[in-house]
């Protein structure tokens, strides 16, 4: 695997970037040789963070973690991605494209844990969306108590989404067509 390791208020030293290697490498027998593995490292305060994002052809594996200590995020996120990588295995290699992006053993080896790959959806809710801007839209979402919202904006006539961010901003979703 080929790695992009990167760090926000940090400094990359040969330590970290061989702790990342050698943890996220035991996800190796899972991709080929090629596969990019994008790595984010980030501090700030005392909060450590790594996110890893793994594209392959057709989805996105990615996972984060943080704690306060920038190793122990790291072993946490490694086990993240290969839960996923587990969980979803049917769902990423039944795709011919996307199996491309997977080594040869991984594809044919014995599934260990069976994992119940059915989403299953158990609550539908039916709701008229009201022309909002995205300002009232959030408004409207702080007095609901939900930490998203979904809305038809006036300024553009579609359905937008607006969300709380976990440093306390609010993001913005906008279709495009």
């Amino acid at each position: 695997m080929r790695y992009t390791i990167t760090g926000r208020n940090i400094e990359v030293t040969p330590g970290l970037k061989a702790a990342v290697e050698k943890k996220i490498g035991k996800l190796e027998h899972f991709f080929t040789p090629d596969t990019e593995v994008f790595v984010a490292l980030s501090a700030q305060k005392d909060i450590q963070k790594i996110e890893v994002t793994i594209p392959v052809k057709g989805n996105t594996i990615r996972a984060e973690e943080s704690s306060t200590d920038m190793y122990v995020s790291i072993d946490l996120v490694e086990e993240i991605i290969e839960r996923q990588i587990r969980r979803y295995r049917k769902k990423l290699i039944d795709k011919k494209q996307a199996a491309l992006s997977f080594s040869q053993n991984f594809i044919e080896e014995e599934e260990e844990v069976p994992y119940d790959d059915e989403i299953q959806i158990v609550k539908t809710k039916k709701f008229a969306v009201k022309p909002v801007n995205p300002e009232e839209a959030c408004l409207q979402m702080e007095m609901l108590g939900h930490n998203f919202y979904v809305f038809l904006n006036s300024e553009t006539d579609q359905v937008n989404v607006v969300y709380k961010r976990k440093n306390g901003t609010y993001g913005l979703i906008e279709p495009e067509f």
